[in-house]
C-alpha cells in the first residue's frame, strides 16, 4: 500500500509528488501520458511563465474565481516560495513585464525537467496509467482502479489531472470524472484565456493581420463601463480575434453573452486625439492631391485601410485637400477607437485554462480535503479557480499541490 496516490503529471501533480516524497511519504505518481508535464511544456508558447514576482495579496486579487479560498494555499507557497524553489532546483529565473517569471533559458522544457529530477531524487515512483474509477469505501477512500485492470491502494489520493483545455496534453477531463464518483458537485466548465469569435465581416476581412503596439478598451455593455485595458499584441482571424492582449481580456468576460462585450481597439495609443489629428492634417496636406484612400499607406496597415475608409464616412475618391475638419476629426475618432462587437469564445479545448470545476465549497481551504470523502485531496485546474494571465494560473497549481502534500504529511506522521 502507498501512503499517498497523485494522479497526474502536470504542475500541480508533480509540486504535489515531489513535496510528499521529500516529507517522508512512500509516493506513487500515475500519469496516463507517456511524457510527464505535456501541457507546462508549452505554456508561455514554450517559455513557461513559470509564477507572477508579486505578494500574495496581489496574487490573490488576480484570481477572480474563488480567489479567498486560495488564500491558505497561496499563504504557504507564495510566489516568493516559487521563485526559490526553482532556483533551488537549478533554474535561473527572470522578471519581465508586469512582473511575469520566465526561465533566463526561456525553455518551458527546463521547468519540467526540474519537477521531474524534483520528483524522482526524492524517491517518486512514476507509471503510466490511466485511471477510471476511485476505490471508496464509507466515504473513505481506499484506492485507485485502472484501465487495465491494476488497482492500487492508499488511503491517500490526490486528484490534479487538470481541466479540459488542450485535451491533446491528456487534459480530457477525468479529474471531473473522478471527483463526481466521490459525490462532488463540478460547477460550470467554461474556456478562460481564449481566443474570442466576432460579430460582423471586418475580422474576417482583416484574417491574418497582426497589429503591435496598439491599447484595447473591453467594454461591458450590459453594465456600461470599461472592465479591462491592456497595450500589446493582438491578430485578426478568420473567426474574431486573437494574440496575448486577447486571451488576457477573455478571462475578464465572465459571464458572457451574445454582443455583452465591445473591444475598441486604439489603432495611435501614443497620440492623444487632438496629436493625431495634427498628424491627419500634416498627411493630408503632403498627399492634397490625392484620393484620400491612397494617402493612408504611412499610416495604416494595407489590410486595415479600406476597413477604416468605410468606417470613416468619407468617400474613398474625395481628395485629401476637400476633406472638412469635422471629416477629418471623425476619422481619428475612429482611429482611437476600432470597434469589434464580441459573439462569444473560441471551443474550450482551444482555451488555455478551464474555468469552473470541482466546487470549492467541498474542499477544505485548509488542506485541499473533500469534505465529502476522507483522505481525497484535489489540486490544479481541477478546482472551481482560475486567474488572469501572468504566472497566476500556474502559482494556483504549485501552492494548491504543496498544500495538499504538506497536509497528508501531516496527518500521516500524527496517526
Amino acid at each position: 500500500m502507498q501512503q499517498i496516490l497523485i494522479l497526474g503529471g502536470g504542475a500541480a501533480g508533480l509540486m504535489a509528488a515531489g513535496t510528499a516524497a521529500q516529507n517522508g511519504l512512500n509516493t506513487l505518481l500515475l500519469e496516463k501520458n507517456s511524457r510527464l508535464g505535456r501541457k507546462l511544456r508549452i505554456t508561455g508558447k514554450g517559455r513557461c511563465n513559470i509564477v507572477n514576482n508579486c505578494d500574495v495579496p496581489t496574487a490573490i486579487a488576480a484570481i477572480p474565481s474563488n480567489g479567498r479560498f486560495l488564500y491558505s494555499a497561496v499563504s504557504q507557497f507564495t510566489p516568493q516560495d516559487a521563485i526559490v524553489f526553482f532556483e533551488n532546483l537549478g533554474v535561473p529565473i527572470k522578471t519581465e513585464r508586469g512582473n511575469r517569471v520566465f526561465p533566463q533559458s526561456d525553455l518551458a522544457s527546463d521547468v519540467v525537467d526540474a519537477l521531474k529530477s524534483y520528483c524522482t531524487q526524492n524517491g517518486v515512483q512514476i507509471r503510466q496509467a490511466v485511471v477510471t474509477d476511485l476505490r471508496i469505501q464509507e466515504q473513505t477512500v481506499t484506492g485507485v482502479r485502472c484501465e487495465d485492470g491494476t488497482e492500487y491502494f492508499s488511503k491517500h489520493v490526490v486528484i490534479a489531472c487538470g481541466g479540459m483545455s488542450y485535451p491533446a496534453t491528456g487534459s480530457t477531463g477525468d479529474g471531473y470524472r473522478l471527483a463526481q464518483q466521490a459525490g462532488h458537485t463540478i460547477t460550470e466548465l467554461r474556456p478562460s484565456l481564449v481566443s474570442l469569435v466576432a460579430n460582423g465581416k471586418d475580422c474576417p476581412a482583416l484574417q491574418g493581420l497582426s497589429l503591435k503596439n496598439v491599447a484595447i478598451h473591453v467594454i461591458d455593455t450590459k453594465q456600461k463601463k470599461v472592465i479591462y485595458d491592456d497595450f500589446g499584441e493582438m491578430m485578426f482571424t478568420h473567426y474574431g480575434v486573437t494574440g496575448p492582449m486577447i486571451l488576457s481580456a477573455s478571462s475578464h468576460m465572465r459571464n458572457m453573452e451574445p454582443n455583452r462585450y465591445q473591444i475598441s481597439i486604439d489603432l495611435k495609443p501614443a497620440l492623444s486625439l487632438e496629436q493625431l489629428d495634427t498628424r491627419l492634417q500634416k498627411d493630408f496636406a503632403e498627399n492634397q492631391n490625392k484620393d484620400f484612400i491612397n494617402s493612408l499607406g504611412a499610416l495604416l496597415p494595407r489590410k486595415l485601410i479600406p476597413i477604416m475608409v468605410a468606417k470613416s464616412g468619407i468617400a474613398p475618391n474625395q481628395k485629401c485637400n476637400q476633406i472638412t475638419k469635422e471629416q477629418r476629426r471623425r476619422f481619428a475618432q475612429e482611429l482611437k477607437g476600432f470597434k469589434v462587437m464580441i459573439k462569444g469564445f473560441r471551443p474550450i479545448d482551444e482555451a488555455i485554462i478551464t474555468s469552473g470545476g470541482v466546487s470549492v465549497k467541498e474542499i477544505s481551504p485548509k488542506t485541499m480535503e473533500s469534505k465529502l470523502v476522507k483522505g481525497l485531496y484535489f489540486a490544479g485546474e481541477v478546482i472551481d479557480a482560475d486567474a488572469y494571465t501572468g504566472g497566476f494560473n500556474l502559482q494556483i497549481a504549485f501552492s494548491t499541490g504543496y498544500l495538499a502534500a504538506t497536509a497528508i504529511a501531516q496527518a500521516q506522521w500524527e496517526i
